[in-house]
Formats: C-alpha cells, sequence, structure tokens
C-alpha cells in the first residue's frame, strides 16, 4: 500500500521498516545522541498547489509551512516516530530541516542526507561530527524510508481525486500545527 508522504500513516511505515532492517540496527547500534527531526519546509507555490485540491487541503496556521517527523532513535532501535509541528521539531537534539523537494530526493536516493548536509541543501542543527560517525546508519535510514511504498504531494496532481483515507494523515498534521 503507498502512503502519502508525510503522512502518520507514511510515519507510523517508517518506523516499522526502521525496526524490521537488520542493516539500521547494526549501524545505530552505539546512537545514544537524543532525538532526530527531519523538517519539511513546504514552498508557497506547493502549498497552493495542496490548498487548491479540496483532496489534500491543508490548514497550517498563519505563517507555518513545515511539517516534521520526530524519531526517538536508540541503539538501533526507533522507539517512537511522530509527526510534529516546527516548535516542537525545535526540542529535538538533532533537526535536518529543507524543503519537500529535497527530501522528495533524499528519499528517492538522488541525495545522499550527510553530503546534502556539506552541500547546504539539508541543514542541520546540532553536532555535525556525530551526525558524519553515524554515516553508515544515516544510509540505513533512508534505506527504511524507501521501503516505505510512498506518494509524494506534489504528484497528486490537481484535481486528482485520492481517497479521503491516503490524504487523512496529511490533513490531520496540517490541521493539528
Amino acid at each position: 500500500m503507498e502512503y502519502l508522504f508525510p503522512s502518520e500513516k507514511w510515519i507510523a511505515a517508517f518506523k516499522e521498516k526502521i525496526n524490521s532492517n537488520p542493516n539500521y540496527r547494526q549501524s545505530g547500534a552505539k546512537w545514544e545522541h537524543g532525538t532526530i527531526a527531519l523538517v519539511m519546509q513546504f514552498d508557497d507555490e506547493l502549498l497552493s498547489r495542496v490548498k487548491s485540491d479540496p483532496t489534500t487541503a491543508m490548514e497550517l496556521p498563519a505563517g507555518e509551512s513545515a511539517v516534521g517527523i520526530w524519531l526517538d532513535l536508540y541503539h538501533g532501535e526507533c522507539l517512537e516516530a511522530k509527526e510534529v509541528g516546527w516548535d516542537q521539531a525545535q526540542k529535538a537534539k538533532f533537526i535536518i530541516r529543507s524543503d519537500y523537494s529535497n527530501w522528495k530526493s533524499v528519499l528517492r536516493k538522488d541525495l545522499e542526507p550527510v553530503k546534502g548536509m556539506m552541500q547546504g541543501k539539508l541543514k542541520l542543527k546540532g553536532d555535525l561530527p556525530t551526525i558524519v560517525r553515524f554515516v553508515k546508519a544515516a544510509q540505513d535510514l533512508v534505506d527504511s524510508a524507501t521501503m516505505v511504498e510512498t506518494k509524494f504531494i506534489d504528484e497528486l496532481g490537481c484535481g486528482i481525486s485520492e481517497s479521503t483515507n491516503e490524504v487523512d494523515g496529511l490533513r490531520q498534521i496540517c490541521e493539528r500545527h
């Protein structure tokens, strides 16, 4: 089943894939460095496009255009994965923020996360040397994400009628934040 990125259902499937990935379990076995928030910034064009389609209508608070995925990782396991708004994302020990198109490139394996940080495509708040020491774990997290069958918001197209269940998670994220 395909899940809309970054809906609650996509995040739940991502957690499941992380915890069933033996490579991540090994590469992340020494991770004791706290939570990570992956923050997607929607540009005005994508927000406008999504808001114009009733099946993906988003109701973000004024000025808010970001959605985050909170990952509580410890010793090669994902203890918690949930959607968060920008305010809560800022409480994570590590925040990786970028626009939606760059996250899409990461999920398609067109952009390697640590390389993206070095190129400034992904912005890191937190200790870069710690992230670099866990580059294999970062790659294995991306591999876990690519195991989730994913639909991207910008590929739904205006007027395409997706089922309410498929976009419900995204709508919930946007209404809460």
